[in-house]
């Protein structure tokens, strides 16, 4: 069975972009390897965003936040997908990835930017968490080699 590479996008790299980067690495059918970066990363991933991560099941070796210039290298991995989920990710100029992947905007809000209880701010992470796991539930079920940028873009809008 193929595996399809998915970058998720987000300025500094530490919440909604890490949470996309687990969703997809666990999802229950195995088709994809999620990814994630920053134009501008932070130096950790948020504490409720770990938190999601590691009850989903993933490797906590691989949560930090990282650059999307590592991407951009000529040894890193070939991405399928490219999915900013920031407006300011999605506004920035971003590299030219190899291979023409297909490209979209699922923006959410900033769970970090919730004020109040830390019960209030893991539910705005969870919350994020479920959209995202939405989409990608919704590009699971869809002809992958065949999706191009519309297709993908048209998931925000379906979930």
């Amino acid at each position: 069975m193929k595996q399809y590479n998915i970058l998720f996008l987000c300025t500094h790299n530490s919440a909604r972009s890490v949470l996309g980067e687990a969703l997809a690495s666990t999802h229950q059918s195995g088709l994809f390897v999620g990814y994630s970066a920053g134009s501008t990363p932070g130096t950790a991933v948020n504490p409720f965003a770990r938190e999601l991560a590691l009850e989903m099941g993933y490797d906590e070796n691989k949560l930090r936040s990282k650059s999307w210039d590592e991407y951009g290298l000529p040894d890193a991995p070939k991405m399928d997908f490219i999915v900013t989920v920031c407006d300011n990710a999605a506004g920035e100029v971003c590299p030219v990835w190899p291979g023409n992947p297909a490209t979209a905007h699922w923006g959410f809000p900033d769970p970090s930017q919730v004020q109040g209880s830390d019960e209030e701010k893991r539910k705005a992470f969870k919350d994020v968490m479920i959209g995202l796991k939405k989409r990608i539930e919704l590009l699971a079920s869809m002809p992958l080699d065949k999706l191009d940028s519309m297709s993908l873009k048209e998931i925000h809008t379906k979930a």
